[in-house]
């Protein structure tokens, strides 16, 4: 199945089943097959609210959340189209502040997946799920639209959006070489690919090759850039959040509603919005439950890529040092995961990520070994979970992982 989509809805899952028959089994970036099967639903992405559209290769799916409870707290009726789900398939698609019920998501599913065999498109999965939305959102009274980048930015099925309110890019990084190369300028102008003209282009603060080719990207297409250090600074009360990482994330999604003039948000809004804002596998601290006894302090974090690493591990410097639970996929580099934690992890459990091609667990403790980190393997969480020593918990590498953790431990998102 593509994206390793599962539902409990047998009407749903007939149609995600439908997937395999019609997918080339992969993502691909482009812009052609999403095209032809929105003209064939009759253009839905033509017909939302106003959109707030968010890349970048860490942080995105954070500063979505961030916008989504600050517009939230300001009174606004919010859709958000964010991936991957982690448990389950709708979390993908939040209708004016809910999860799509399956009795709305699977008519919803075949009317694209209709399309898409009548008009003799083989669209991936990404592509027909991005479509999937642009109808729910189109039909669906709301507000405000925010839609985070599945991949890249300038071919992702997410950039037939044509005049989006304002735009945003968050952390960049490595990650994805198959799709966007491991050139770290070649992969800030695919995601600045986004820009659109006279809509401003807010981001982060990064190297100055990747400035430079963020900018030319801006100019080029007419886009007004908003820089963080230059044309913006992390305000005081994005400071309150608990970790570097999310006051930065924070504060570009607070620069991002200040730059738009469409939608008022007032001060005391994006304070009660950042003061509620939540996101799983997200520096999440796991509640007691089936997989997580009483004694335990356990945080779940999806960091697959070494720049997310970094962070997760900057913010648990000067802690008591951390016992790791780790499984990686195997495209990913499971050394620059695993560098960031060798001073801060004494130990580390490693395990396969189940139905996902992984590195081996004998791999990955040897990796750890080698950084001095003590390593072992465990066949399953509970197993690593029950001989876990008594020190503080990180589960990480991967957000299959991470979904797998919150299933199994009644934490289901919603």
């Amino acid at each position: 199945m593509a994206d390793h989509a599962r539902s409990d809805d047998p009407a749903v899952q007939a149609q995600l089943d439908r997937f395999a028959q019609l997918s080339p089994g992969r993502d691909i970036l482009g812009l052609e097959r999403i095209s032809a099967l929105i003209a064939a639903l009759g253009n839905p992405h033509r017909h939302l609210p106003p959109v707030f559209h968010v890349a970048g290769t860490n942080g995105k799916g954070s500063t979505c959340a961030f916008l989504r409870f600050m517009l939230e707290a300001a009174g606004y009726r919010v859709h958000v189209y964010t991936s991957p789900h982690l448990v389950r398939f709708n979390e993908r698609i939040r209708l004016a502040g809910t999860l799509i019920p399956d009795d709305a998501l699977a008519p919803l599913l075949a009317e694209v997946l209709d399309a898409a065999e009548a008009h003799h498109i083989g669209p991936s999965f990404f592509e027909a799920t991005t479509a999937a939305a642009f109808l729910a959102f189109a039909r669906t009274p709301a507000d405000v639209c925010i839609f985070e980048v599945g991949l890249g930015g300038r071919l992702d099925a997410t950039n037939v959006i044509e005049q989006p309110l304002v735009c945003g890019i968050a952390q960049l990084g490595i990650d994805h070489q198959a799709f966007l190369g491991d050139d770290a300028v070649t992969i800030a102008g695919e995601k600045a690919g986004i820009a659109k003209a006279g809509v401003p282009l807010v981001t982060m603060a990064y190297t100055v090759p990747e400035a430079a080719r963020i900018a030319e990207v801006a100019k080029g297409a007419g886009a007004s850039l908003l820089v963080a250090g230059r044309d913006w600074h992390i305000p005081d009360v994005a400071k309150a959040r608990d970790s570097d990482i999310q006051r930065e994330n924070a504060g570009l999604a607070i620069a991002m509603l200040r730059a738009q003039r469409v939608l008022a948000v007032s001060d005391d809004g994006i304070a009660r919005g950042l003061a509620a804002a939540h996101w799983p596998a997200r520096l999440q601290r796991l509640k007691r439950g089936p997989l997580v006894r009483p004694d335990q302090e356990i945080w779940l974090d999806g960091c697959h890529n070494p720049a997310a690493a970094a962070r997760v591990a900057a913010h648990f410097m000067g802690r008591e040092p951390l016992h790791l639970i780790t499984g990686i996929l195997a495209n990913k580099d499971a050394a620059g995961i695993l560098a960031p934690f060798r001073t801060i992890a004494a130990s580390l459990h490693a395990l396969p990520v189940p139905g996902h091609e992984h590195h081996a667990p004998e791999v990955l403790a040897r990796i750890a070994g080698d950084l001095g980190l003590a390593a072992t393997t465990a066949p399953d969480l509970a197993a690593a979970l029950q001989s876990a020593p008594r020190r503080p918990i990180l589960i990480m590498g991967s957000l299959y992982l991470a979904g797998e953790v919150l299933r199994r431990n009644d934490q289901v998102p919603d």
